[in-house]
């Protein structure tokens, strides 16, 4: 499969004949599927928009990346990376979630702005647990 072939790769040393678990290349088919499946979000709609008006494939993607490097889209991975650097170490997470509970912080990383009360992608990671 794609992901198979791209688990090989990420994992290519010379002289290595290294395979991928079984478990591990369908638990990330399944992590693909669910982004690709994943509402036309802002660098999709980015895409299609600019592409729309004939604008060549070059262009049409570098207006994608441009959506992602925004915070609230591609930017909140670099969000979650901030905040774990801020928390610093496991003891400091106590304090940190009731920061987050008093609406001090906002706990990056969970969720998403479209879905209010429950990210339904989450059931499809829960059954292949």
């Amino acid at each position: 499969s794609w992901t198979a072939n791209f688990l090989k790769l990420m994992d290519k040393l010379p002289g290595d004949d290294y395979e991928p678990h079984p478990d591990l290349v369908r638990a990330l088919d399944v992590v693909f599927i669910l982004h690709c499946d994943h509402e036309l979000n802002c660098s999709t709609a980015a895409v299609r928009h600019v592409a729309s008006a004939g604008t060549d494939p070059f262009s049409s993607l570098a207006a994608g990346m441009a959506a992602l490097y925004g915070p609230l889209h591609g930017g909140a991975n670099e969000a979650v990376l901030r905040m774990l650097e801020e928390i610093g170490s496991v003891d400091n997470v106590p304090r940190f979630l009731q920061d987050v509970k008093t609406r001090k912080r906002k706990l990056m990383g969970f969720g998403h702005r479209v879905y209010r009360n429950f990210d339904p992608r989450a059931n499809v990671l829960r059954a292949h647990e």
